[in-house]
């Protein structure tokens, strides 16, 4: 335990950080797994609107410093390539 104020008070804020970084990650994992069973159905339309919120969430989870670039860039790369498979696919 810290026993200096500044110490104290540093560790208040890495928890409280930690815990809002958690919810947007488990937000993200929520909004993916949603995005892969509509895949999985075969659904375009839904597929379209988990995509758009996903990659939305994503670019959030950026600009607040919670996820890396490259690796959101990758992960919508990959969302819309299988959109775009799906919609070839009609």
């Amino acid at each position: 335990m810290p026993i200096k104020r500044a110490a104290m008070k540093a560790l208040r804020q890495s928890k409280k950080r930690q815990e809002r970084n958690r919810m947007v990650k488990e937000t993200v994992a929520y909004l993916r797994k949603q995005t892969r069973k509509a895949f999985e159905a075969k659904d375009r339309k839904k597929a379209e609107e988990w995509v758009k919120k996903t990659i939305k969430a994503l670019d959030k989870a950026v600009q607040n410093g919670v996820l890396k670039k490259n690796t959101v860039s990758r992960t919508k790369s990959r969302l819309m390539k299988k959109l775009n498979d799906l919609k070839g696919k009609k």
